[in-house]
């Protein structure tokens, strides 16, 4: 009888529903608090003109004059998360919104809102909106991005495929992990397993206490369960230089370099091919003023292992001018560890650099993208090439020069290549042409 009575109360104690409390874990709570400050982003951009079947600018004007124009309409989702309710500031991936139509931002509430670009950086993929007439906003709390844990749960929150508010949960997989993507390589990256795809990007990054800790940018489509977000430590200096300025200004050390070949390893004494060879320091620069000389070896940055030329750049352009660089260098087998501030490249010098590198100089057109030749040095690489005074130069490597601000950074990721392609126009005609020093 009492084994019977026993196993009636276990039945019953079994069936009885567990209470709402014991079902809201941190990964609720946290979802709770911060899913009203997720947004949903839809840009519409119109273009108008006949396209010709040669993908050709001249020839799409001709195309236009003989068979009218016509207007094509465009439309791209992604995620973003209110940082500031009181100033209707969200932030998102600059690529969310790249194509520079009309910015319709819909809140979780049911409330949609126009919004204003504030600035955007192409090489960070961040940008800032501001909403026009928002108020009594939400916003998310800012976490620590340098405090993160691999292998602590973190929590996913975005638009993928148009779903709105989906939520996906995983753990720190990696931290510092580079990128790399059509226009060039990138780092330094949180890796997670959360379930980000198409229309997450720029959504929040959570820790399991509901703050912000990245930027949600891009997905690995080659594989599944690798996802990577923006760490917030580093967004917060890019919001601050956006809000400031409308964009991210280029910096540089001062310095040029060239890879480690056996030679050079030999000479040197060095077990492996790893580092950057110093070639050059400029007078004046950071690189410098730290007693940076030709010869020494840039073995790490930031406490990462330098692995080549590409590789340091790769590692400066994740730095903004608000931070501090550390280096270590070695000369005569002794290591120095450095610590910089980066100076901020701006077009003066840019422009100087480029005369004395590659040979030629540049003006900006009152009219259209491109930057005109306006002298060639006798010698240079540019009079070898043949470039003539009056061509205009569309794209320097894979950075198509729309804006001053193009020039700079195309200068930057190629000022230490061997050859850089360029995409010139004489006339009305475009050459595709490689640079040799």
């Amino acid at each position: 009888m009492k084994r019977l009575l026993f196993l009636i109360l276990f039945l019953l104690l079994s069936a009885a529903p567990a209470h709402a409390a014991d079902r809201r874990t941190p990964v609720v709570l946290a979802v709770e608090a911060v899913s009203p400050s997720v947004v949903n982003i839809t840009v519409v951009s119109k273009s108008e003109g006949a396209r010709s079947p040669f993908s050709d600018p001249f020839f799409d004007q001709f195309f236009n004059e003989f068979y009218g124009q016509r207007q094509r309409q465009t439309q791209s989702l992604g995620s973003g998360v209110i940082i500031d309710g009181p100033q209707a500031l969200v932030l998102t991936n600059a690529h969310v919104v790249s194509s520079g139509g009309e910015i319709s931002v819909r809140l979780k509430d049911g409330r949609e809102f126009k919004a204003d670009l504030v600035g955007s950086d192409a090489d960070f993929d961040l940008a800032v909106l501001k909403l026009e007439n928002g108020s009594g906003l939400p916003q998310v709390a800012m976490g620590d991005s340098d405090g993160i844990f691999i292998g602590e749960t973190v929590i996913a929150i975005g638009n993928p495929f148009g779903y709105s508010n989906t939520v996906t949960t995983g753990v720190v997989s990696a931290l510092n992990r580079p990128m790399k993507t059509d226009k060039g390589a990138y780092g330094s990256f949180i890796q997670t397993d959360a379930a980000i795809n198409p229309g997450n990007s720029g959504g929040p990054l959570l820790n399991i206490n509901g703050e912000l800790i990245g930027i949600n940018t891009a997905i690995q489509a080659r594989a599944e369960g690798i996802g990577f977000a923006i760490p917030i430590n580093k967004a917060k200096y890019v919001v601050a230089e956006l809000l400031d300025s409308g964009h991210v200004s280029p910096i540089w050390l001062g310095l040029f370099g060239q890879d480690i070949d056996q030679t050079a390893a030999r000479y040197f004494n060095l077990k492996d091919l790893k580092g950057m060879l110093v070639t050059e320091v400029h007078p004046g620069t950071p690189a410098a003023e730290a007693g940076v000389k030709p010869g020494d070896i840039v073995l790490a940055l930031d406490g990462q292992r330098v692995a080549n030329k590409d590789d340091y750049l790769t590692r400066l352009f994740s730095v903004t001018k608000s931070e501090s660089i550390s280096l270590v260098t070695l000369r005569e087998g002794e290591r120095r560890s450095l610590d910089l501030r980066p100076q901020v490249l701006d077009k003066g010098m840019a422009l100087k650099l480029v005369v004395n590198r590659w040979g030629f100089e540049l003006a900006d057109r009152s009219q259209g993208p491109g930057a005109e030749v306006t002298r060639i040095v006798p010698g240079s690489a540019a009079a070898k090439l043949g470039l003539q005074q009056g061509d205009i130069i569309h794209q320097i490597g894979n950075r198509r020069l729309a804006t001053g601000i193009d020039l700079l950074n195309a200068f930057l990721r190629n000022r230490m290549q061997k050859t850089v392609m360029m995409r010139v126009q004489r006339g009305r005609n475009l050459y595709t042409v490689k640079l040799t020093l």
